[in-house]
């Protein structure tokens, strides 16, 4: 897991590099040409989201259900290509059963949960030159990004015995707890739809997209057994599809990008 949280701040941080040599840079390229070939930007320099969810838990038992949620950001956007958001999200995420064909030995949680992400996106325009092509134009606003963040769990209910004779003694505690703090990793991917103002600046956002959140801990679900006993072979995790609204605004900067040879 510490592998996968420097890999995300790597990202993160030599993605800005880059971005700020290519700005600064005029030198040709296979993506970047000389200085007559310069398009310009304009741009909002902030923007507030509100947005929902799908959400599902990937963790101990045997069901994972899925529920909705609700997210807002605030975003500040390095370069138009390069958007950095700090994101809340809350909603809820349950698995399991009582039954045994829900879990093997009747276990069962809910969550209500709320977790704050640091995260930056990367925009496919930033890379590819588009501006004389109408397939890479509409390519140019899918995007990767990573961020990493923390989620509160909040269990208001959780099944702490095993329910299945047939599995186990019935006197057997589930050890964890109900409430806790938990740092996470974030990989996601989308399409950013942008509709842009009278003036050709975009403005409004409509983003679609998936979230996967790695955490570092047994807190999702409340189940914390000694992998002796239960084999567990990946951390908690939960999946988002998300859909999110969001409007830019503030000053306007402009971003000078170099497209490639023609």
């Amino acid at each position: 897991m510490k592998r996968i949280l420097t890999c995300a701040l790597c990202f993160i941080s030599l993605y800005a590099n880059a971005q700020y040599a290519f700005n600064n840079t005029h030198k040709n390229s296979l993506f970047y040409a000389p200085v007559s070939d310069i398009v310009l930007i304009t741009y909002y320099d902030y923007g507030f989201g509100v947005g929902a969810s799908y959400d599902k838990a990937f963790a101990d038992t045997k069901r994972h259900d899925a529920h909705p949620g609700f997210n807002f950001n605030f975003t500040y956007n390095f370069t138009p290509f390069l958007p950095l958001a700090a994101e809340f999200q809350f909603g809820t995420l349950s698995g399991g059963g009582r039954t045994v064909d829900k879990d093997a030995y009747g276990r069962y949680f809910k969550n209500f949960y709320k977790a704050m992400v640091i995260r930056a996106d990367a925009l496919f325009g930033s890379f590819i030159n588009y501006s004389d092509n109408d397939v890479l134009t509409a390519l140019k606003d899918l995007y990767v990004g990573c961020g990493v963040g923390v989620i509160g769990n909040n269990l208001v209910d959780v099944q702490r015995t095993n329910l299945i004779a047939a599995n186990g003694p019935l006197n057997y505690t589930f050890p964890g707890k109900d409430n806790g703090l938990n740092p996470l990793v974030a990989l996601r991917f989308g399409y950013d739809f942008k509709i842009n103002n009278n003036f050709d600046e975009p403005r409004y956002h409509i983003n679609i997209g998936y979230q996967y959140n790695v955490t570092f801990g047994e807190g999702l679900d409340g189940y914390n057994d000694d992998p002796k006993v239960f084999k567990n072979n990946s951390p908690d995790q939960y999946g988002q599809i998300m859909l999110v609204f969001r409007m830019d605004f503030g000053q306007t900067s402009v971003y000078s990008k170099y497209e490639g040879l023609r």
